[in-house]
């Protein structure tokens, strides 16, 4: 769990902003641990990176939860109107224009092109879409600390796509979303993720090691919580792995015997 100097940090607005946001009901008051401070999530980090993303297009803060809140169709008429509003203003309004025009696209609110592409892939591929909306929050993260490595990020989870045991995996994770602690089905879940890292071959593992050392430890750990807030099992599934020789999630690393 974060701080509100956290979660600030994280999604790149300052703690005056967050409790700004908090009371103008953009953001829910979180509980407040023992100590009586205010206790945030991962999710908190991707609300808030979505409100600054509107707010700095220039939406109004009054529209901004009509905006979160809306469904798909009145989004893209409201974001229409804006789009409109913005092409009568002077010309150094064009760069907000150009932003305000991709809240169309719905995942590309908050994500690079190629992020959007990867999504779509996984769509195409029958993936279902709760395990879809779990990589765009956390490749919203990602997106919002290192953009110069998103492109780089993309490259290799575009390339996995095409490994069909990888596509399996992806839903045999959708299904354990409803699966208790202690499910012995995760056993052969963590024979498949360790049969699929062993199988990468030494080109692969420089190219992803290369590509781990631009995440900071942080927006790693940040990451794993947000895989263990969204499925029960994780942590039991992440200690099997753990058995079989490899440690973490976001980036798995082989234990030194």
């Amino acid at each position: 769990m974060l701080t509100i100097s956290q979660v600030a940090a994280a999604a790149g607005v300052t703690v005056r902003a967050v409790r700004h946001y908090h009371a103008k009901g953009l953001l829910l008051e979180p509980e407040r641990d023992h100590s009586g401070y205010r206790s945030y999530d991962a999710a908190a980090v991707v609300d808030l990176i979505k409100i600054r993303i509107l707010a700095d297009a220039g939406v109004p803060l009054s529209r901004v939860k009509e905006l979160l809140d809306a469904g798909d169709d009145d989004f893209k008429l409201a974001v229409a109107e804006i789009d409109k509003r913005l092409r009568l203003e002077i010309r150094e309004l064009q760069g907000h224009r150009e932003r305000i025009a991709r809240l169309v696209h719905g995942d590309g609110l908050a994500l690079p092109p190629e992020a959007v592409a990867y999504l779509e892939r996984m769509r195409e591929l029958g993936i279902p879409e709760r395990m879809i909306e779990g990589e765009r929050d956390a490749w919203i993260l990602v997106a919002a600390q290192q953009p110069q490595s998103m492109e780089a990020f993309m490259r290799s989870k575009v390339g996995q796509l095409d490994d069909p045991d990888v596509v399996e995996t992806y839903r045999e994770l959708v299904a354990m979303l409803d699966w208790k602690p202690g499910d012995p089905r995760l056993e052969s879940i963590a024979d498949r993720i360790v049969s699929q890292v062993e199988a990468v071959s030494p080109e692969d593992w420089k190219a992803f090691a290369e590509a781990d050392q631009a995440m900071p430890p942080e927006l790693v750990a940040l990451l794993d919580s947000m895989f263990v807030e969204q499925i029960p099992v994780a942590r039991d599934l992440m200690r099997l792995v753990e058995k079989r020789g490899w440690t973490g999630w976001t980036q798995l690393e082989r234990i030194e015997k």
